[in-house]
């Protein structure tokens, strides 16, 4: 679960994406017009991960939380493992400046869920390194530097206690770009990245010209929030070589929102389209693969997932989420070992201890299917004690 998602629960469309982060926390000082908070959270996770078809690495991301690429297929024997970590944990502070009429703000946060050989340790230490999350300013509608994708709705991601939680269906992605925010409507340029599926496996491109494009329109109507997108963006690979082409990929998404008088909720979305590759699921798929004549031919992808949200009393709460994405391969070229669906799903009890205290159990389904008709089964019992500050 997300801090911006802890934010945006209630419903703020993420156009209001830096007002609401910059609110969050406690108040350092003020000096010169310009407030200077601090925020963020420690998070313990536990879990019990049962494999059907062997085991993920313990260098793999998926053992950390779930990845849909990484659930092994076609494997001999089960096994479970327990993991426990606080890599989630993460600190941010934010600015804000008044100039007149104008506001200059400011955000930056980092957790610690990169995996550097050098730096982390389960033997001795439990030391990982920290990442950059999100840098970036805003001067009145104008945004600058890396946050979540115009592409993504971070309001209609769903309380998980997994890191993400309807992963196999969600755009999940955060990059440098330049947006602009009118009314309702969001314009961005971002930092464009390809990836290849090539006899050799995946390639990670960074051959592209031009950024990738979204526009985005949020409508909101007393309850019921809801966000269409579009992505326009270029696959680009060259290798030195044989192969030097283009290819237009392009994404559409509707996700929202709606919150009930019992204050329970369901968010939902469908995102489909041609080359998303990396934007979708945790880049399950890549956004193109090298034919026989050495051009990229984009991959074709829909994914969906849905969660409902209720609110048992004051103190407790569940959340029962599925999500799912299929993959449209030309089997021709990319073989019956290629990833043809993933789904997931999951029910969690959530139980508010004290003010910002949260402690969460949570039981999570999911399957990988290969082109050959071969799949594998992952099932996580995990747990989680969170503080917000």
């Amino acid at each position: 679960m997300t801090s911006t998602q802890t934010i945006l629960k209630g419903g703020l469309a993420s156009a209001a994406l830096l007002a609401a982060v910059s609110a969050q926390g406690v108040t350092l000082g003020t000096i010169n017009n310009t407030t200077v908070k601090m925020g963020g959270y420690v998070k313990l996770d536990a879990m019990w991960s049962d494999f059907s078809d062997g085991t993920v690495s313990g260098s793999s991301f998926g053992r950390d939380f779930y990845v849909p690429s990484v659930t092994p297929v076609g494997g001999t024997s089960e096994n479970t493992v327990f993991d426990m970590h606080a890599r989630q944990t993460r600190i941010n502070f934010s600015t804000e400046t008044t100039m007149g009429e104008h506001k200059l703000k400011s955000f930056i946060e980092v957790d610690f869920m990169v995996l550097d050989p050098a730096n982390s340790d389960e033997r001795i230490s439990n030391s990982y390194s920290p990442r950059m999350r999100h840098a970036f300013l805003s001067y009145d509608n104008w945004l600058f530097g890396q946050t979540w994708t115009t592409f993504m709705n971070v309001g209609a991601l769903p309380e998980s206690v997994d890191f993400i939680g309807n992963t196999d269906g969600t755009i999940f992605v955060r990059q440098p770009q330049v947006r602009y925010t009118r009314n309702n409507w969001m314009f961005s340029l971002e930092n464009p990245e390809t990836t290849v599926s090539t006899s050799a496996g995946r390639v990670i491109a960074d051959d592209n010209e031009w950024p990738d494009f979204v526009a985005r329109y949020n409508y909101n109507n007393k309850d019921l929030s809801l966000v269409f997108a579009g992505l326009l963006r270029q696959l680009t690979y060259n290798d030195g070589g044989a192969i030097n082409d283009t290819e237009v990929g392009w994404g559409l998404s509707l996700t929202g929102k709606y919150v009930f008088g019992n204050k329970d909720d369901v968010r939902f979305g469908v995102n489909g389209g041609g080359g998303m590759g990396r934007y979708i699921a945790l880049n399950v798929a890549n956004g193109a693969i090298v034919d026989g004549n050495n051009q990229l031919e984009a991959i074709d992808s829909l994914a969906f997932f849905g969660s409902w949200r209720h609110l048992w009393n004051q103190k407790w709460r569940s959340n029962f989420i599925f999500s799912r994405i299929d993959i449209d391969n030309n089997v021709s070229l990319s073989g019956n070992s290629a990833t043809k669906a993933t789904q997931s799903a999951r029910a969690n009890l959530m139980f508010d201890w004290a003010k910002n205290l949260t402690l969460g159990g949570e039981l999570a389904f999911a399957n990988r299917e290969l082109e050959s008709g071969t799949d594998g089964d992952m099932t996580r019992l995990q747990f989680m004690a969170m503080y917000k500050f």
